[in-house]
Protein backbone atom coordinates (compact mmCIF):
# COMPACT_ATOMS: atom_id res chain seq x y z
CA UNK A 1 0.00 0.00 0.00
CA UNK A 2 0.83 3.74 -0.69
CA UNK A 3 1.69 5.90 1.87
CA UNK A 4 -1.11 8.39 0.65
CA UNK A 5 -2.31 11.62 3.09
CA UNK A 6 -6.08 11.93 3.42
CA UNK A 7 -7.11 14.47 1.07
CA UNK A 8 -8.50 16.76 4.34
CA UNK A 9 -5.06 16.83 5.40
CA UNK A 10 -3.25 17.50 2.15
CA UNK A 11 -5.26 20.86 1.19
CA UNK A 12 -4.42 21.99 4.77
CA UNK A 13 -0.88 21.56 4.35
CA UNK A 14 -1.40 23.50 0.60
CA UNK A 15 -3.02 26.23 1.95
CA UNK A 16 -1.03 26.73 5.39
CA UNK A 17 2.23 26.99 2.66
CA UNK A 18 3.69 23.78 4.27
CA UNK A 19 3.30 21.19 0.63
CA UNK A 20 3.75 21.70 -2.47
CA UNK A 21 1.57 19.63 -4.73
CA UNK A 22 4.39 19.28 -7.29
CA UNK A 23 6.57 17.45 -5.01
CA UNK A 24 3.94 15.45 -3.71
CA UNK A 25 2.36 14.23 -7.21
CA UNK A 26 6.39 13.32 -8.44
CA UNK A 27 6.73 11.28 -5.77
CA UNK A 28 3.23 9.56 -5.78
CA UNK A 29 3.73 8.79 -9.23
CA UNK A 30 7.13 6.83 -8.61
CA UNK A 31 5.43 4.77 -5.35
CA UNK A 32 2.63 3.88 -8.65
CA UNK A 33 5.67 3.10 -10.69
CA UNK A 34 6.75 0.61 -8.03
CA UNK A 35 3.13 -1.49 -7.96
CA UNK A 36 2.95 -1.95 -11.76
CA UNK A 37 2.72 -6.08 -11.03
CA UNK A 38 -0.95 -4.93 -10.31
CA UNK A 39 -1.39 -3.51 -13.56
CA UNK A 40 -3.77 -0.45 -11.96
CA UNK A 41 -2.68 1.92 -14.62
CA UNK A 42 -2.96 1.95 -18.35
CA UNK A 43 -0.91 4.78 -18.57
CA UNK A 44 0.07 7.43 -15.45
CA UNK A 45 -0.54 11.21 -17.12
CA UNK A 46 2.88 12.37 -15.86
CA UNK A 47 3.03 15.26 -18.06
CA UNK A 48 -0.58 16.91 -17.67
CA UNK A 49 -0.66 15.92 -14.30
CA UNK A 50 2.60 17.44 -13.05
CA UNK A 51 1.81 20.69 -15.40
CA UNK A 52 -1.80 21.11 -12.97
CA UNK A 53 0.16 20.57 -10.09
CA UNK A 54 2.44 23.66 -11.00
CA UNK A 55 -0.62 25.37 -11.71
CA UNK A 56 -2.01 25.01 -8.44
CA UNK A 57 1.16 25.88 -6.46
CA UNK A 58 1.32 28.63 -8.49
CA UNK A 59 -2.54 29.65 -7.22
CA UNK A 60 -2.09 28.26 -3.53
CA UNK A 61 -0.92 31.90 -2.03
CA UNK A 62 -3.59 33.47 -3.43
CA UNK A 63 -5.84 31.46 -1.94
CA UNK A 64 -8.10 31.03 -4.87
CA UNK A 65 -7.62 27.74 -4.77
CA UNK A 66 -10.89 25.15 -6.20
CA UNK A 67 -12.31 22.77 -3.80
CA UNK A 68 -10.62 19.79 -5.25
CA UNK A 69 -7.27 21.71 -4.87
CA UNK A 70 -4.54 18.63 -4.41
CA UNK A 71 -7.44 15.71 -4.56
CA UNK A 72 -5.68 13.25 -6.98
CA UNK A 73 -8.21 11.30 -8.87
CA UNK A 74 -7.70 8.24 -11.41
CA UNK A 75 -10.46 8.08 -14.29
CA UNK A 76 -11.20 4.88 -16.22
CA UNK A 77 -10.44 4.01 -19.54
CA UNK A 78 -13.73 5.09 -20.49
CA UNK A 79 -13.62 8.30 -19.79
CA UNK A 80 -12.49 10.49 -22.14
CA UNK A 81 -9.66 13.50 -21.47
CA UNK A 82 -8.66 15.01 -24.50
CA UNK A 83 -5.07 14.64 -26.24
CA UNK A 84 -4.89 12.10 -23.53
CA UNK A 85 -5.49 8.03 -25.19
CA UNK A 86 -8.37 6.43 -24.01
CA UNK A 87 -9.13 2.39 -25.75
CA UNK A 88 -11.80 1.30 -22.86
CA UNK A 89 -8.87 -1.36 -22.53
CA UNK A 90 -9.63 -2.82 -25.83
CA UNK A 91 -7.02 -3.47 -29.11
CA UNK A 92 -10.01 -1.95 -31.74
CA UNK A 93 -8.92 1.51 -29.70
CA UNK A 94 -5.33 0.80 -28.94
CA UNK A 95 -3.37 4.30 -29.47
CA UNK A 96 -6.10 6.65 -29.97
CA UNK A 97 -6.72 9.80 -28.55
CA UNK A 98 -9.01 11.35 -27.79
CA UNK A 99 -10.22 14.97 -29.50
CA UNK A 100 -12.48 16.54 -26.17
CA UNK A 101 -12.89 15.70 -22.54
CA UNK A 102 -15.76 14.26 -20.69
CA UNK A 103 -18.07 16.96 -18.90
CA UNK A 104 -17.07 15.29 -15.69
CA UNK A 105 -13.03 15.35 -16.59
CA UNK A 106 -13.66 19.31 -17.57
CA UNK A 107 -15.53 19.76 -13.74
CA UNK A 108 -12.96 18.40 -11.65
CA UNK A 109 -9.88 19.98 -13.93
CA UNK A 110 -12.09 23.66 -13.06
CA UNK A 111 -11.80 22.49 -9.16
CA UNK A 112 -8.21 21.97 -9.49
CA UNK A 113 -8.43 18.39 -9.14
CA UNK A 114 -5.45 16.31 -10.67
CA UNK A 115 -6.18 13.63 -13.33
CA UNK A 116 -3.51 11.33 -12.43
CA UNK A 117 -4.47 8.60 -15.30
CA UNK A 118 -6.05 6.12 -16.79
CA UNK A 119 -7.03 3.34 -14.91
CA UNK A 120 -7.63 -0.52 -16.56
CA UNK A 121 -11.22 -2.25 -16.73
CA UNK A 122 -13.01 -4.96 -18.39
CA UNK A 123 -13.28 -4.31 -22.18
CA UNK A 124 -15.86 -1.71 -22.89
CA UNK A 125 -16.91 -2.20 -19.62
CA UNK A 126 -17.81 -5.60 -20.07
CA UNK A 127 -17.39 -8.07 -16.78
CA UNK A 128 -17.16 -8.60 -13.20
CA UNK A 129 -13.80 -9.42 -12.59
CA UNK A 130 -11.29 -7.06 -14.65
CA UNK A 131 -10.11 -10.28 -16.93
CA UNK A 132 -11.62 -8.94 -19.99
CA UNK A 133 -9.41 -6.72 -20.19
CA UNK A 134 -6.74 -6.65 -23.96
CA UNK A 135 -4.23 -5.24 -21.83
CA UNK A 136 -4.35 -8.37 -19.33
CA UNK A 137 -6.36 -8.58 -15.68
CA UNK A 138 -5.84 -6.20 -12.53
CA UNK A 139 -4.98 -7.71 -9.50
CA UNK A 140 -6.46 -6.89 -6.04
CA UNK A 141 -4.43 -4.79 -4.25
CA UNK A 142 -5.84 -6.77 -0.94
CA UNK A 143 -4.55 -9.95 -2.45
CA UNK A 144 -2.83 -10.40 -5.37
CA UNK A 145 -4.42 -13.88 -6.37
CA UNK A 146 -7.85 -12.84 -6.47
CA UNK A 147 -9.68 -10.49 -8.44
CA UNK A 148 -10.92 -6.92 -7.51
CA UNK A 149 -14.18 -7.01 -9.56
CA UNK A 150 -15.35 -5.61 -12.53
CA UNK A 151 -15.92 -3.36 -14.64
CA UNK A 152 -14.25 -0.40 -12.82
CA UNK A 153 -11.59 -3.04 -11.52
CA UNK A 154 -8.40 -0.64 -12.26
CA UNK A 155 -10.60 2.52 -10.53
CA UNK A 156 -10.81 0.73 -7.66
CA UNK A 157 -7.52 -0.90 -6.77
CA UNK A 158 -6.45 2.36 -7.76
CA UNK A 159 -7.78 3.55 -4.43
CA UNK A 160 -7.81 0.63 -2.31
CA UNK A 161 -3.97 0.84 -3.11
CA UNK A 162 -3.92 4.43 -1.98
CA UNK A 163 -2.62 5.54 -5.23
CA UNK A 164 -5.30 7.98 -5.48
CA UNK A 165 -7.91 9.62 -2.98
CA UNK A 166 -10.73 8.97 -5.64
CA UNK A 167 -11.68 7.18 -8.53
CA UNK A 168 -14.00 7.54 -11.49
CA UNK A 169 -15.72 4.93 -12.85
CA UNK A 170 -18.85 3.72 -14.65
CA UNK A 171 -21.68 1.63 -13.20
CA UNK A 172 -23.65 -0.23 -16.01
CA UNK A 173 -24.82 -3.48 -14.00
CA UNK A 174 -23.03 -2.77 -10.41
CA UNK A 175 -19.41 -2.32 -12.14
CA UNK A 176 -18.76 1.12 -9.39
CA UNK A 177 -20.48 -1.13 -6.56
CA UNK A 178 -19.00 -4.45 -7.00
CA UNK A 179 -15.24 -3.79 -7.01
CA UNK A 180 -15.82 -1.38 -4.14
CA UNK A 181 -16.92 -4.54 -2.52
CA UNK A 182 -14.16 -6.78 -3.17
CA UNK A 183 -11.52 -3.59 -2.53
CA UNK A 184 -12.97 -2.54 1.10
CA UNK A 185 -13.71 0.83 -0.46
CA UNK A 186 -16.89 2.89 -1.15
CA UNK A 187 -18.80 3.10 -4.42
CA UNK A 188 -21.81 4.80 -5.67
CA UNK A 189 -23.64 5.00 -8.50
CA UNK A 190 -25.49 8.00 -8.75
CA UNK A 191 -29.25 8.67 -10.35
CA UNK A 192 -29.80 7.88 -13.79
CA UNK A 193 -29.26 11.25 -14.50
CA UNK A 194 -27.22 13.27 -11.55
CA UNK A 195 -24.29 13.30 -13.35
CA UNK A 196 -23.34 13.84 -17.30
CA UNK A 197 -22.49 10.79 -19.57
CA UNK A 198 -20.76 13.15 -22.17
CA UNK A 199 -17.79 11.76 -23.13
CA UNK A 200 -18.31 8.75 -21.43
CA UNK A 201 -17.59 5.28 -24.32
CA UNK A 202 -21.28 4.00 -24.27
CA UNK A 203 -21.78 0.74 -23.16
CA UNK A 204 -25.64 0.24 -22.52
CA UNK A 205 -26.79 3.90 -22.62
CA UNK A 206 -30.02 3.58 -20.59
CA UNK A 207 -28.16 1.97 -17.94
CA UNK A 208 -24.79 3.62 -18.00
CA UNK A 209 -23.76 6.25 -15.02
CA UNK A 210 -20.91 7.95 -13.74
CA UNK A 211 -19.94 7.41 -10.38
CA UNK A 212 -16.97 8.16 -7.43
CA UNK A 213 -15.22 5.31 -5.76
CA UNK A 214 -12.97 6.27 -2.49
CA UNK A 215 -12.31 5.51 1.54
CA UNK A 216 -13.63 8.12 2.57
CA UNK A 217 -17.35 9.35 2.30
CA UNK A 218 -16.70 13.14 2.78
CA UNK A 219 -14.29 13.22 -0.61
CA UNK A 220 -16.99 11.23 -2.46
CA UNK A 221 -19.91 13.69 -1.61
CA UNK A 222 -17.13 16.53 -2.49
CA UNK A 223 -16.32 15.13 -5.71
CA UNK A 224 -20.45 14.38 -6.43
CA UNK A 225 -20.73 18.21 -5.95
CA UNK A 226 -18.62 18.90 -8.94
CA UNK A 227 -19.54 16.45 -10.75
CA UNK A 228 -22.95 16.51 -10.86
CA UNK A 229 -25.91 18.84 -12.65
CA UNK A 230 -27.14 19.80 -15.87
CA UNK A 231 -24.95 19.88 -18.81
CA UNK A 232 -26.34 20.87 -22.53
CA UNK A 233 -24.31 17.93 -24.02
CA UNK A 234 -26.11 15.39 -22.37
CA UNK A 235 -30.39 15.34 -22.64
CA UNK A 236 -30.74 12.40 -20.70
CA UNK A 237 -28.61 15.02 -17.78
CA UNK A 238 -31.23 16.08 -14.99
CA UNK A 239 -31.90 20.39 -15.06
CA UNK A 240 -32.44 19.70 -11.37
CA UNK A 241 -29.73 21.99 -8.99
CA UNK A 242 -27.69 19.12 -7.19
CA UNK A 243 -27.78 20.01 -3.69
CA UNK A 244 -24.89 20.45 -1.48
CA UNK A 245 -23.57 17.20 -0.37
CA UNK A 246 -21.72 18.65 3.12
CA UNK A 247 -21.64 15.61 5.83
CA UNK A 248 -20.10 17.82 8.31
CA UNK A 249 -23.33 18.66 10.22
CA UNK A 250 -25.28 15.20 10.68
CA UNK A 251 -28.34 15.01 12.66
CA UNK A 252 -27.87 12.03 15.12
CA UNK A 253 -31.40 12.06 16.61
CA UNK A 254 -33.12 11.31 12.66
CA UNK A 255 -34.10 7.54 12.38
CA UNK A 256 -35.31 6.23 9.05
CA UNK A 257 -37.53 3.50 7.77
CA UNK A 258 -35.36 0.75 5.92
CA UNK A 259 -36.58 -2.20 4.32
CA UNK A 260 -34.68 -5.49 3.54
CA UNK A 261 -35.80 -7.93 1.07
CA UNK A 262 -36.68 -11.26 1.43
CA UNK A 263 -35.26 -12.91 -2.07
CA UNK A 264 -32.38 -11.59 -1.59
CA UNK A 265 -31.26 -12.80 1.87
CA UNK A 266 -32.53 -16.57 1.06
CA UNK A 267 -30.85 -16.44 -2.23
CA UNK A 268 -28.87 -19.71 -2.29
CA UNK A 269 -25.76 -18.06 -3.83
CA UNK A 270 -25.38 -16.31 -0.99
CA UNK A 271 -22.35 -16.88 1.50
CA UNK A 272 -23.20 -17.71 5.04
CA UNK A 273 -20.35 -14.66 5.99
CA UNK A 274 -22.30 -12.32 3.70
CA UNK A 275 -25.67 -13.51 5.23
CA UNK A 276 -24.62 -13.44 9.13
CA UNK A 277 -23.08 -10.11 8.38
CA UNK A 278 -25.94 -8.05 6.64
CA UNK A 279 -28.38 -9.42 9.40
CA UNK A 280 -25.70 -8.07 11.76
CA UNK A 281 -25.82 -4.72 9.90
CA UNK A 282 -29.80 -4.84 9.77
CA UNK A 283 -29.77 -5.96 13.81
CA UNK A 284 -27.07 -2.70 14.70
CA UNK A 285 -29.84 -0.57 12.81
CA UNK A 286 -33.15 -1.58 15.01
CA UNK A 287 -30.75 -1.02 18.07
CA UNK A 288 -29.79 2.07 16.85
CA UNK A 289 -33.84 2.88 16.91
CA UNK A 290 -34.43 2.73 13.09
CA UNK A 291 -37.51 0.83 11.69
CA UNK A 292 -36.00 -2.09 9.94
CA UNK A 293 -38.64 -4.35 8.43
CA UNK A 294 -38.51 -7.13 5.56
CA UNK A 295 -40.67 -6.79 2.11
CA UNK A 296 -41.08 -9.17 -0.39
CA UNK A 297 -39.77 -8.87 -3.68
CA UNK A 298 -40.39 -11.64 -6.42
CA UNK A 299 -38.44 -10.60 -8.80
CA UNK A 300 -35.04 -11.18 -8.10
CA UNK A 301 -34.22 -14.01 -11.16
CA UNK A 302 -35.36 -11.68 -13.33
CA UNK A 303 -33.02 -9.09 -12.96
CA UNK A 304 -29.95 -10.78 -14.57
CA UNK A 305 -31.84 -11.95 -17.54
CA UNK A 306 -33.64 -8.89 -18.24
CA UNK A 307 -30.07 -7.03 -17.90
CA UNK A 308 -28.43 -9.53 -19.90
CA UNK A 309 -30.66 -8.20 -22.96
CA UNK A 310 -31.13 -4.82 -22.48
CA UNK A 311 -27.61 -4.15 -21.93
CA UNK A 312 -26.27 -6.59 -24.74
CA UNK A 313 -28.74 -5.23 -27.29
CA UNK A 314 -28.16 -1.18 -25.99
CA UNK A 315 -24.41 -2.87 -26.69
CA UNK A 316 -24.70 -3.92 -30.05
CA UNK A 317 -26.31 -0.91 -31.21
CA UNK A 318 -23.30 1.48 -29.79
CA UNK A 319 -20.23 -0.72 -30.91
CA UNK A 320 -21.71 -0.91 -34.15
CA UNK A 321 -19.38 2.11 -34.85
CA UNK A 322 -16.27 0.08 -34.40
CA UNK A 323 -15.71 -1.36 -37.86
CA UNK A 324 -12.65 -0.60 -39.20
CA UNK A 325 -14.02 2.12 -41.42
CA UNK A 326 -15.67 4.74 -39.24
CA UNK A 327 -13.52 3.79 -36.25
CA UNK A 328 -11.01 2.16 -34.67
CA UNK A 329 -8.72 -0.57 -35.70
CA UNK A 330 -8.97 -1.42 -39.28
CA UNK A 331 -7.70 -5.46 -40.02
CA UNK A 332 -4.40 -5.48 -42.07
CA UNK A 333 -5.38 -8.39 -43.67
CA UNK A 334 -8.76 -6.59 -45.20
CA UNK A 335 -9.53 -6.89 -48.95
CA UNK A 336 -12.88 -5.42 -49.25
CA UNK A 337 -15.71 -4.05 -47.46
CA UNK A 338 -17.17 -6.79 -46.21
CA UNK A 339 -13.69 -8.43 -44.97
CA UNK A 340 -12.85 -5.23 -43.83
CA UNK A 341 -15.96 -5.29 -41.29
CA UNK A 342 -15.59 -9.03 -40.77
CA UNK A 343 -11.75 -8.99 -39.82
CA UNK A 344 -11.47 -5.73 -37.84
CA UNK A 345 -14.36 -6.95 -35.46
CA UNK A 346 -13.06 -10.15 -34.94
CA UNK A 347 -9.55 -9.02 -34.41
CA UNK A 348 -10.36 -6.18 -32.79
CA UNK A 349 -12.82 -7.24 -29.77
CA UNK A 350 -11.95 -9.97 -27.39
CA UNK A 351 -14.01 -12.89 -26.39
CA UNK A 352 -16.50 -11.33 -24.04
CA UNK A 353 -17.72 -8.05 -26.24
CA UNK A 354 -18.21 -10.46 -29.15
CA UNK A 355 -20.42 -12.49 -27.07
CA UNK A 356 -22.55 -9.74 -25.72
CA UNK A 357 -22.54 -8.13 -29.23
CA UNK A 358 -23.73 -11.66 -30.82
CA UNK A 359 -26.51 -11.87 -27.87
CA UNK A 360 -27.75 -8.09 -28.66
CA UNK A 361 -28.03 -8.66 -32.16
CA UNK A 362 -30.13 -11.87 -31.78
CA UNK A 363 -32.55 -10.26 -29.28
CA UNK A 364 -32.98 -7.19 -31.55
CA UNK A 365 -33.47 -9.24 -34.55
CA UNK A 366 -36.64 -9.84 -36.76
CA UNK A 367 -38.68 -12.07 -35.06
CA UNK A 368 -37.34 -12.36 -31.75
CA UNK A 369 -37.54 -8.45 -31.14
CA UNK A 370 -41.07 -8.90 -28.78
CA UNK A 371 -40.20 -12.16 -27.43
CA UNK A 372 -36.74 -10.91 -25.76
CA UNK A 373 -35.88 -6.95 -25.82
CA UNK A 374 -39.68 -6.27 -25.87
CA UNK A 375 -40.83 -8.51 -23.01
CA UNK A 376 -37.36 -7.13 -21.10
CA UNK A 377 -38.66 -3.86 -21.37
CA UNK A 378 -42.27 -5.19 -19.80
CA UNK A 379 -40.42 -6.71 -16.96
CA UNK A 380 -37.96 -3.77 -16.14
CA UNK A 381 -41.22 -1.63 -15.85
CA UNK A 382 -42.25 -4.32 -12.98
CA UNK A 383 -39.33 -4.11 -11.31
CA UNK A 384 -39.49 -0.42 -11.49
CA UNK A 385 -42.58 -0.49 -10.20
CA UNK A 386 -41.99 -2.79 -7.39
CA UNK A 387 -38.95 -0.88 -6.56
CA UNK A 388 -40.90 2.59 -6.11
CA UNK A 389 -43.39 0.91 -4.31
CA UNK A 390 -40.94 0.08 -1.61
CA UNK A 391 -39.10 3.39 -1.36
CA UNK A 392 -42.63 5.46 -0.86
CA UNK A 393 -42.52 3.38 2.29
CA UNK A 394 -39.58 3.41 3.32
CA UNK A 395 -35.87 5.84 3.06
CA UNK A 396 -33.79 3.35 1.84
CA UNK A 397 -33.55 -0.84 0.65
CA UNK A 398 -30.37 -2.33 2.33
CA UNK A 399 -28.92 -5.52 0.67
CA UNK A 400 -25.46 -7.33 0.30
CA UNK A 401 -23.64 -5.38 -2.44
CA UNK A 402 -22.24 -8.84 -3.73
CA UNK A 403 -23.01 -12.81 -3.23
CA UNK A 404 -19.32 -13.57 -1.39
CA UNK A 405 -16.35 -11.85 -1.07
CA UNK A 406 -13.15 -11.37 -4.09
CA UNK A 407 -13.38 -14.78 -5.93
CA UNK A 408 -9.45 -16.35 -7.34
CA UNK A 409 -8.30 -15.08 -10.63
CA UNK A 410 -9.05 -17.06 -13.76
CA UNK A 411 -11.91 -18.79 -11.42
CA UNK A 412 -15.14 -18.19 -13.13
CA UNK A 413 -13.65 -17.66 -16.59
CA UNK A 414 -15.29 -20.68 -18.20
CA UNK A 415 -18.68 -20.35 -17.16
CA UNK A 416 -20.15 -17.19 -18.53
CA UNK A 417 -23.29 -17.39 -16.31
CA UNK A 418 -21.80 -18.03 -13.19
CA UNK A 419 -20.02 -14.34 -13.65
CA UNK A 420 -23.13 -12.59 -14.87
CA UNK A 421 -24.73 -13.13 -11.48
CA UNK A 422 -21.94 -11.91 -9.85
CA UNK A 423 -24.34 -8.65 -10.37
CA UNK A 424 -27.51 -10.26 -9.29
CA UNK A 425 -27.44 -7.18 -6.14
CA UNK A 426 -26.67 -4.26 -7.66
CA UNK A 427 -28.41 -4.24 -11.16
CA UNK A 428 -31.80 -3.38 -9.92
CA UNK A 429 -30.60 0.29 -8.77
CA UNK A 430 -29.51 0.74 -12.94
CA UNK A 431 -32.74 -0.97 -14.25
CA UNK A 432 -34.88 1.43 -11.85
CA UNK A 433 -32.50 4.18 -12.06
CA UNK A 434 -32.07 4.55 -8.03
CA UNK A 435 -28.95 5.90 -6.49
CA UNK A 436 -27.28 3.03 -4.89
CA UNK A 437 -23.71 3.03 -2.66
CA UNK A 438 -21.72 0.17 -1.15
CA UNK A 439 -20.15 0.29 1.96
CA UNK A 440 -16.99 -1.58 3.41
CA UNK A 441 -18.58 -3.30 6.79
CA UNK A 442 -18.34 -6.62 6.24
CA UNK A 443 -15.63 -9.74 6.08
CA UNK A 444 -15.23 -12.79 4.49
CA UNK A 445 -12.32 -15.04 4.30
CA UNK A 446 -10.15 -12.18 5.39
CA UNK A 447 -11.47 -10.11 2.17
CA UNK A 448 -14.03 -7.08 2.87
CA UNK A 449 -17.63 -7.51 1.73
CA UNK A 450 -20.01 -4.50 0.84
CA UNK A 451 -23.53 -3.79 2.34
CA UNK A 452 -25.05 -1.97 -0.57
CA UNK A 453 -28.29 1.30 0.37
CA UNK A 454 -30.72 2.09 -2.50
CA UNK A 455 -32.41 5.44 -2.15
CA UNK A 456 -35.21 7.28 -3.86
CA UNK A 457 -34.00 9.13 -7.38
CA UNK A 458 -31.97 11.90 -6.54
CA UNK A 459 -31.66 11.78 -3.30
CA UNK A 460 -28.00 11.10 -2.99
CA UNK A 461 -27.80 13.76 -0.38
CA UNK A 462 -29.64 11.46 2.54
CA UNK A 463 -28.19 8.32 0.71
CA UNK A 464 -24.77 9.81 2.10
CA UNK A 465 -25.84 11.06 5.15
CA UNK A 466 -27.04 7.64 6.24
CA UNK A 467 -24.00 6.35 4.86
CA UNK A 468 -22.21 8.47 7.20
CA UNK A 469 -24.62 7.36 10.20
CA UNK A 470 -24.04 3.47 9.30
CA UNK A 471 -20.13 3.32 8.92
CA UNK A 472 -20.24 5.08 12.81
CA UNK A 473 -22.25 2.41 13.85
CA UNK A 474 -20.81 -0.28 12.59
CA UNK A 475 -17.70 1.20 13.93
CA UNK A 476 -18.58 1.53 17.57
CA UNK A 477 -20.24 -1.98 16.76
CA UNK A 478 -16.99 -3.58 15.99
CA UNK A 479 -15.46 -1.50 19.31
CA UNK A 480 -18.02 -2.63 21.54
CA UNK A 481 -16.75 -6.53 20.66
Amino acid sequence: MIELESFSELRKRLLEGELRISDYCKKLIQEIGNHDQLNVFLEVFEDSALTKAAEIDAKASSGKLGKLAGMIISIKDNICYKDHKISASSHILEGFESLYSSTVVERLLEEDAIIIGRTNCDEFAMGSSNENSYFGNVKNPLNDKKTPGGSSGGAAASVAARMCHVALGSDTGGSIRQPASFTGTIGLKPTYGRVSRYGLIAYGSSLDQIGPIGNELEDIALVMEVIAGKDENDSTCSSSEPPKLSLKDLDASKKYKIAYLDSHLSHEGLHPDVKSGTESILEALKEDGHDVQMEQFDLLDQLVPIYQVISTAEASSNLARYDGIHFGYRSGEATDLLTTYVKSRTEGFGKEVKRRIMLGTYVLSEGYYDAYFGKAQKVRRLVQERTKEILEEYDFILSPTTPHSAFDLDSQNDDPIKMYLEDIFTVQANLTGNPAISLPLGFSSGMPFGIQLMARSFNEKELLEVSKRLINIAELKNAAT
